[in-house]
């Protein structure tokens, strides 16, 4: 399996990396749902298993082009360099594009999503009375979790350590939001805002060779939360791709059938109608992040009457529907090809 990806187009990799990016930074959107959709899921859960004694003693014994293949170093190397790239281009225009359309962006989401579970289930040929009881336990879960209300916010660094390992966990498991987890928790903007504009800013100051930063202490205090947090991710996705490798290996029927349960009961989390609840303080003013940005609390979800608008919004679902079937088709083809 693995094998098969080395002889990938290098960019058809990258651009994977993009999408796989820009649906990690959206809360609400899983990475691993790209990765299960345009079919280098399981081949990304078994690089990221090679990380392992193996692969540390080539590292450490200075054989680097051994470890490099060991990993599929290829193949994560390229999917990684397309989601940093996601990360200052991509991410960006959809921070634009859902500060100005919000609703409209929501419902291509929904959309794909949709698409998703609707490839998802069409591909599955495993269905039985336990495969179909995982999924609705799937379908329970994922429901629940898109129903819970936002914790506050929390510096503390064992807690800081443990959303390293759930927030990337969007990665290894398709519709499992790590962004929008981190919101439940109360630490998204703290976590994927602040820390992050406060690294660019020490490299800014590195650069021009101001360290005073290094007197402030919020500012170090920040810099020692995304160090743990980026510890706590890397971690996470690791021992999450052991988990699953052994799950998959054993029991992979009935764990795609929750996974599919759990991304047909997260559609709630990017459901279009919805109204952003944002975060105040004891005298009702709006709260703002570091960036002058709202801080978002909740969504307070409604059936939409029937209108102009509406249908608008329909089409725009069904454009959402018709991407991940275009992805299909391009993954059909390219499958004809190898």
């Amino acid at each position: 399996m693995i094998n098969k990806y080395r002889k990938s187009n290098s960019l058809s990799l990258v651009l994977k990396g993009i999408i796989m990016g820009a649906a990690n930074k959206v809360p609400g959107v899983s990475g691993g749902i790209v990765a299960f959709v345009m079919g280098f899921y399981e081949t990304l859960i078994y690089s990221l298993q090679r990380f392992n004694l193996k692969a540390a003693n080539l590292f450490f014994k200075g054989r680097f082009k051994s470890f490099y293949l060991y990993i599929n170093g290829r193949f994560l190397s390229l999917l990684f360099l397309g989601m940093i790239i996601s990360y200052f281009s991509i991410s960006k225009l959809l921070d634009y594009l859902i500060n100005r359309y919000e609703i409209f962006v929501w419902s291509v989401f929904f959309g794909m999503i949709i698409g998703s579970v609707l490839y998802i289930y069409n591909d599955y040929q495993s269905w039985n009375l336990k495969t179909s009881i995982f999924a609705l336990i799937g379908i329970i879960i994922g429901t629940w979790i898109s129903l819970l209300d936002p914790a506050t916010q929390n510096d503390d660094l064992w807690f800081v350590f443990f959303c390293g390992i759930i927030s990337v966990s969007g990665m290894a498991l398709p519709g499992f939001s790590g962004s929008f987890i981190l919101i439940l928790l109360g630490n998204y903007v703290m976590l994927l805002v602040d820390s992050v504009n406060t690294l660019f800013d020490t490299f800014v100051f590195i650069f021009t060779g101001d360290f005073s930063f290094t007197l402030d202490t919020q500012h170090m205090r920040l810099l020692k939360v995304l160090m743990v947090f980026t510890l706590g991710s890397i971690i996470g996705l690791i021992s999450l791709s052991h988990v699953l490798t052994y799950v998959l290996k054993r029991y992979k029927n009935i764990t795609l059938a929750l996974i599919m349960g759990f991304i047909t009961g997260s559609l709630g989390i990017v459901w279009p109608w919805k109204k952003t609840i944002f975060k105040k303080d004891e005298f009702g003013e709006i709260l703002v992040d570091a960036n002058g940005s709202h801080i978002i609390e909740n969504y307070q979800r409604y059936l939409p009457e029937i209108n102009v608008h509406t249908i608008s919004l329909i089409l725009f679902i069904i454009f959402g529907i018709s991407i991940i079937a275009g992805l299909e088709w391009y993954g059909k083809k390219r499958k004809k090809n190898i």
